[in-house]
């Protein structure tokens, strides 16, 4: 088996060739940006899945936009979107009134775009007018005239009555006494004096009695008289009545009416034409509330229906300007200023801020509620549009998401009360007209959530059946490079940055390929680009500059690392007083060194570690350190099994294995997952058996199969980074570097500074594909192969692992044997 060979500079890491930019700088670019679709925009399966959820109009098909962060989500969305809503119709006003058949349940209208605010604006000045000239009329000479005509005749009837009345009684002996009430009282003359009371009872038995016959025989009369007065008043008050409904009416029909007339032929509005048409009879009804009376007061308006009905006040009548509150607008949802569609973003989708409310206000010690107090929310506003939603935030909320699914279950978005999620504390409240629902939902979350919620509620896969899946990275190609330096422009340009030269927006391209930690993908956490380049573009202000050049774009991501790797330096400075015991030069029986990466908020660290493995006669197996101390995790637990199984199919074939051994991440006292070390552990396993020591110049990471293969794991970049930081503080040798696996070059993208190291031959990276070629590079043993006779090549590295396990195996049976004898 040949050596494999430390790997060139250029296949650590992909490199764009400044040259080969079709501009000079950025200003090409952001020119293009500018204009709409002149771009192919990344995320092509994400956008092709919400284009086909804006083309069905059903119900159930609303969208799930599923991506982690960092990829530009919601700008991905609105960016979508917009074009799409520019070329819908507008959505109506909406405006909610009183509906006069019942205040409880207020009407709700539909208006053209603007309206809403128009209707308010002219009602008002309408109402303004209507208030101003209602006392003017009532005041007027004419009226009175005319009321004084009617009232007139009534006084003049009113007097014949009487006079008549009057007659009657002295004709019968007696005499009428009318009181200022309208009441009468009669009273018995003799020889033409009126009798008192004494001298009536001083009247012998039979003249009284004949009195009395003759006074209820006037009285009967009188009593008709008095009806006829009765129905004289009652006729007058209902000509007084009609003189102030007509009055009222001329008032109506001087200020209302052509308002009216007007909105109905440009409108040409059912719902909006019985409004009006209720207000009329609602001042009428409220007559006397609407006109003065006498001396300024105001009687209780009189009812068509019973004192309970749907219009009728509770406690003392309101003042005019209160009463004439119900005849105004609330404008619901505005769209005068919106062109198209709107596309509507919330991001506190509590139940009130999503689905609208009725707020409430003290009155008389009591919370009162009217229709001028709905509320609406995001869900009514994005009527005709799209509702953009994060599935984090409306989460938090769990009746605001119930409250989603009835709606878009329902097909109706009705206002929801938070009282009636309380069944014990119930409060008396309205109950508006629903808004039938036409509004596309776009929720956008990660695969965690979308999981959950479709194993965990069933309703979330009936709504939101169109899944449009992010990806994180796309491959490097010319094509892409070419859409990706497209992006950039339009951040650039969007972001009013300085412009990027070809330097730096070769550097960016590269940068790409490391977030994505891929030589051939490039990373769509456009976000994170675009940190650095806000940080770039400042950094060339601070210093003067025009225009970010490659050097300054470096600073940038310099200055990124350099905040954000305070607890990689504390790590460093305890390799450096070797606190943490990792030799990066000698050699050692049974010690490799190891490789991991660890998360500290955004920034991952590689970090080097000591394993190390002991063996012994015995039957215990091979002791997994980390699982026994309930360190490691199932992954990890997994690799020890492989690795075990490796062991015996190789040297188990003629012999029991019979060892006792141990492996052990040295000083690791943190919870360790994963089989990237799986490879290292089975070197100083078979370094123990061997006995031949590990070049400990070399760090090893990579995870092994059953069949000694060496498999592919993640971080490779950071791990090499994060040894070459200790070697090179500790003073590079030239023999130190890392081994890998094969399949993760591709992954490389090496820091600049490891790469002049590699250059100049003081550190090196080596790919391998199974364990024997990690074992010779270890070593420098030939790992040796198998033969006819149950061995290996002689005097190789599995050579000396077979006949130590044998050895192992004859002193566990002479062992036994001596127990046995005994």
């Amino acid at each position: 088996m040949t050596m494999p060979r430390p790997l060139p500079a250029e296949r650590l890491r992909a490199w764009l060739d400044p040259a080969k930019l079709p501009c000079d700088d950025s200003t090409a670019i952001s020119l293009v940006a500018r204009l709409p679709d002149s771009q192919p925009r990344p995320q092509p399966r994400a956008l092709d899945a919400m284009q086909l959820g804006l083309a069905i109009n059903d119900r159930g098909y609303n969208i799930y936009l599923c991506g982690e962060a960092n990829l530009g989500r919601t700008y991905l969305v609105r960016d979508f979107l917009a074009p799409h809503a520019k070329k819908r119709p507008t959505p109506s006003d909406l405006i909610y009134v009183t509906n006069f058949d019942d205040v409880d349940k207020p009407r709700l209208i539909a208006l053209p775009p603007g309206g809403g605010k128009l209707l308010k604006q002219e009602l008002a000045q309408a109402f303004t007018r209507i208030k101003r000239d209602v006392p003017a009329k009532f005041e007027h000479e004419t009226y009175f005239n005319r009321r004084k005509a009617i009232t007139d005749g009534l006084q003049i009837a009113r007097d014949e009555l009487l006079e008549q009345m009057a007659q009657d009684a002295s004709s019968q002996g007696f005499n009428l006494d009318m009181d200022d009430e309208g009441g009468y009282t009669i009273y018995p003359l003799m020889e033409g004096k009126v009798l008192s009371q004494d001298e009536y009872q001083r009247l012998d038995p039979t003249t009284r009695k004949t009195i009395k016959q003759r006074s209820d025989a006037l009285m009967h009369a009188m009593n008709g008289h008095m009806r006829k007065m009765f129905l004289e008043e009652r006729d007058v008050r209902e000509r007084e009545r009609t003189l102030d409904e007509d009055t009222l009416r001329e008032v109506l029909a001087e200020h209302l009416h052509p308002l009216r007339d007007r909105f109905k032929k440009e409108w040409k509005n059912k719902a909006l034409q019985e409004f009006f048409e209720g207000i009329d009879r609602d001042v009428i009804e409220h007559l006397d509330l609407v006109a003065p009376r006498e001396g300024g007061s105001q009687e209780r308006p009189a009812q068509a229906g019973s004192a309970s009905g749907p219009m009728a006040f509770e406690g003392p009548p309101p003042s005019l300007e209160d009463f004439f509150l119900r005849y105004e607008i609330n404008v619901f949802v505005d769209n005068a200023d919106t062109q198209g569609a709107p596309v509507v973003i919330e991001d506190h989708p509590t139940l009130s801020n999503l689905l609208g409310c009725v707020e409430r206000e003290a009155e008389m010690g009591a919370l009162v509620a009217d229709f001028s107090l709905i509320k609406s929310g995001a869900l009514h506003k994005a009527q005709g549009g799209f509702l953009v939603l994060h599935v984090e935030d409306i989460l938090q909320h769990a009746g605001a998401w119930e409250g989603l699914l009835r709606a878009l279950r329902s097909g109706l978005a009705k206002i929801e009360d938070p009282a009636e999620q309380q069944e014990t504390v119930r409060t008396k409240t309205i109950e508006p007209e629903p808004l039938a629902l036409d509004v596309k939902v776009v929720l956008i979350g990660g695969d965690e959530a979308y999981e959950a919620l479709l194993h965990h509620d069933d309703r979330f896969h009936k709504f939101f059946k169109i899944k449009a899946h992010l990806q994180e990275h796309i491959p490097r190609d010319a094509k892409t490079i070419k859409q990706y330096l497209g992006s950039l422009g339009r951040i650039i340009h969007e972001a009013g940055l300085l412009p990027f030269d070809r330097h730096a927006l070769a550097q960016l391209v590269d940068y790409g390929s490391v977030l994505a930690e891929d030589q051939k993908k490039l990373s769509l956490k456009l976000p994170l680009l675009r940190e650095r380049m806000l940080e770039a573009s400042a950094l060339a202000r601070m210093e003067g500059a025009a225009m970010v050049d490659g050097a300054i774009l470096a600073r940038a991501i310099q200055a990124k690392e350099y905040r954000s790797n305070l607890y990689e330096e504390e790590f460093m400075e305890e390799y450096d007083r070797e606190l943490i015991k990792v030799a990066t030069s000698g050699s050692r029986v049974g010690t490799v060194n190891g490789l991991s990466v660890t998360w500290y908020g955004d920034y991952e660290i590689g970090l080097p570690h000591q394993i190390s493995a002991t063996v012994g006669v015995g039957h215990g197996g091979i002791v997994d350190l980390e699982r026994e101390a309930e360190l490691g995790g199932p992954i990890h637990t997994k690799a020890m099994m492989i690795l075990k199984s490796y062991l015996v199919s190789l040297f188990a074939q003629d012999k029991p294995l019979v060892l006792t051994g141990s492996l052990c991440f040295e000083q690791s006292y943190a919870h360790v997952e994963g089989d990237s070390a799986s490879g290292a552990e089975l070197a100083a396993l078979l370094s123990a058996l061997s006995g031949a020591p590990l070049n400990l110049s070399l760090a090893f990471t990579g995870a092994v199969s059953q069949s000694g293969g060496i498999l592919a794991v993640g971080g490779v970049t950071r791990k090499v980074e994060g040894f070459f930081k200790v070697c090179k503080r500790r003073g590079l040798t030239g023999t130190q570097g890392v081994l890998l696996p094969a399949d993760n070059i591709v992954h490389l993208m090496l820091s600049e500074e490891v790469l002049e190291a590699v250059r100049a031959g003081a550190f090196h990276v080596y790919a391998v594909a199974s364990i024997e070629e990690a074992m010779e590079l270890l070593t420098g043993i030939p790992a040796g192969k198998p033969r006819k006779d149950g061995g290996f090549t002689k005097d190789s590295l599995y050579d000396r692992v077979d006949k130590r396990l044998a050895a192992l195996a004859k002193t566990a049976r002479e062992y036994e044997g001596r127990g046995k004898s005994r």
